[in-house]
């Protein structure tokens, strides 16, 4: 076995962080076919694991999750709870457990080890590290997002989904792009996603959220979508027009986001800001 320092994980696990989400695991070869990019990445991580190369493993899982496919997530996570010492980080491991959990993988409720917490991921693992890291980092998206690209590549259904969230943008006066790019970092458009923190359906509403603004049928995606709008609204005037303050407000909350003067420091928060950035288009 190939050991793998401390920074050189971390460095490894950064891509997993750029997007978030798929639906269920009963939903998954479906999504795969959608997706080759990340079942060949799966492929070739789980034979590099196999084989023993376990860092190039965990940067193959790492493109995968940067597909926005949950088994990314799972596999990661599963390597840091159950490989050998040169790997092993038990609070690590249920960071990205807990991920694939909320997108919708079963499996990784197995390995989360509910005891010990989670690790930070911290500031590392955001967008902008490039190719020169070494191996597998060149792999890292250097282009900016290209919703229209990804829509395209996307199941019927969640095409529809797209059609919804945007005719609800165009109808509350919030810029498409930035409901779009909230609904993929918070469900990457699966209506039946649930948080470990109970966050619900496509827009990931908690329950006060969902009572303040009428939601009374989370999991339904036109009663989840009027929500979860309406509050992106309610934020966009609040801060100003400001994506980087309504996305950190939609992750953490208004007052957390008033009480700090700008993003809070808190490394979840972060780095969704970057992804609702990437998502949107911002390179």
């Amino acid at each position: 076995m190939r050991d793998i320092s401390e920074n050189g994980l971390f460095l490894l696990l950064f891509l997993s962080l750029l997007l978030a989400g798929t639906p269920r695991a009963m939903a998954q070869g479906r999504d795969f076919r959608q997706a080759p990019k990340a079942l060949t990445a799966l492929k070739q991580g789980q034979n590099a694991q196999h084989s023993g190369n376990l860092q190039k493993a965990i940067a193959l899982y790492c493109v995968a999750a940067s597909t926005g496919n949950p088994e990314g997530y799972f596999r990661i996570g599963r390597l840091l709870a159950t490989g050998p010492a040169s790997v092993r980080s038990a609070k690590l491991a249920n960071s990205y457990l807990a991920m694939a959990m909320r997108l919708g993988n079963q499996q990784a409720a197995r390995y989360y080890n509910a005891r010990i917490g989670n690790a930070p991921m911290g500031d590392q693992c955001g967008i902008g590290i490039r190719g020169g890291q070494g191996g597998y980092l060149a792999q890292i998206p250097s282009t900016p997002f290209n919703v229209d690209s990804w829509v395209a590549r996307q199941p019927p259904a969640k095409q529809k989904l797209v059609s919804m969230l945007r005719h609800a943008a165009k109808h509350h006066k919030v810029d498409a792009r930035l409901v779009l790019a909230i609904a993929i970092a918070e469900s990457n458009l699966n209506s039946r996603a649930v948080s470990p923190k109970n966050a619900q359906g496509l827009m990931q509403l908690i329950p006060e959220t969902q009572q303040r603004f009428g939601v009374t049928q989370p999991f339904d995606p036109a009663q989840n979508i009027k929500g979860g709008v309406t509050y992106l609204k309610w934020l966009d005037r609040r801060f100003d027009g400001d994506w980087v303050l309504i996305s950190a407000a939609y992750n953490a909350g208004e007052k957390a986001v008033e009480r700090y003067g700008g993003i809070p420091p808190y490394d979840e928060t972060r780095q969704y800001v970057k992804r609702v950035l990437y998502f949107a288009g911002h390179k």
